[in-house]
Parts: structure tokens; C-alpha cells; sequence
């Protein structure tokens, strides 16, 4: 089951459930209704004409600025140099439902994330968790115990300074 959708001057081939990211939208809601649509495949082999009343929605997913691409304009032996950079704004829009014909597709629910837990169970007296360079296995770091000759040292060092 997929859809093509004409939105920014350009056409996409979506499905429920893929993400595409086009040109800005208008701040909405965090829907999109995309009524532009311009042919709907329900299986393998049938197409339904444009104008056959299908709708396909979305949800944005974020909106951000790509990737600068440099503009370089150069004319030789004219001492002629322009560099120029631009970032365009996208929309990152989620389909999740392609509708026609009373006919209605929509895209699986996506899980909600959790939130983990850094303080482990087994170290409860330790004062930080580190990842170690070994795969699985964690480094951590436990409330140092001082030397009981170091410690005197470092106090007699301490007052004959004062």
C-alpha cells in the first residue's frame, strides 16, 4: 500500500509508517493533511487515478536545517572570488494514514520510549558508573579509602607550610 503526494513542489512515494523530510511547513498542530494526491496503489497491481478523493496524513516528527552546501562563484584571472553557504529548513513528517475510496490504512503505533536508570543495584556504594572500552562490561569507580601514611604526609605537609 502506497501513495504519491505532491507537497513543496516536489512528489514523494510514501507508505504508512515512513518519515520524509521535506520542504517547511507552516507551524500546525503537529498534523499534516496532504489533499494533493496523485495516484494510490491498494495492492500490487491496481492504481487508482489522481482526484479519487484519497487523503494521506501525517505527524511531524521535528523540523530543523540541513546540511550547509557552499556556494562558489570563481572567474579566473579577474581576482574573482565568492563563497556563499546555505542551510535549507525541512519538516520531518511521519505518514500515518492513507485514506480512500472509504478505505482507510494506518501506520502501527510506535512505542513509547523509557527512561533509564544510570545507579545500578550492585554498586550501591559506588560514586560513579563509567563505560569501559570492553563490550558489556562496565568500569566503576568506588569512594576511595585513604592510606593511613599518605593521609598523615600530606597533614604534616599541610601545617608546616602555615
Amino acid at each position: 500500500m502506497y501513495a504519491v503526494i505532491r507537497a513543496g513542489g516536489k512528489q514523494y512515494r510514501v507508505a504508512p509508517g515512513d518519515v520524509i523530510r521535506m520542504e517547511k511547513q507552516a507551524d500546525t498542530d503537529g498534523r499534516v493533511q496532504f489533499s494533493d494526491v496523485l495516484a494510490v496503489s491498494a495492492d500490487a497491481g491496481s492504481v487508482l487515478p489522481p482526484g479519487a478523493g484519497a487523503s494521506v496524513t501525517g505527524e511531524v516528527v521535528e523540523q530543523g536545517r540541513g546540511e550547509k552546501v557552499l556556494v562558489f562563484h570563481y572567474k579566473r584571472k579577474k581576482q574573482y572570488k565568492k563563497l556563499r553557504g546555505h542551510r535549507q529548513d525541512y519538516t520531518a513528517v511521519r505518514i500515518t494514514e492513507i485514506a480512500f475510496d472509504g478505505q482507510s490504512f494506518k501506520a502501527p503505533e510506535l512505542p513509547k520510549k523509557e527512561k533509564k536508570v544510570k545507579a545500578h543495584a550492585e554498586h550501591e556504594g559506588a560514586a560513579e558508573v563509567k563505560t569501559s572500552k570492553r563490550p558489556g562490561k562496565k568500569a566503576v569507580k568506588h569512594p576511595a579509602h585513604p592510606h593511613p601514611k599518605k593521609a598523615a604526609a600530606k597533614t604534616k605537609a599541610g601545617k608546616k607550610r602555615k
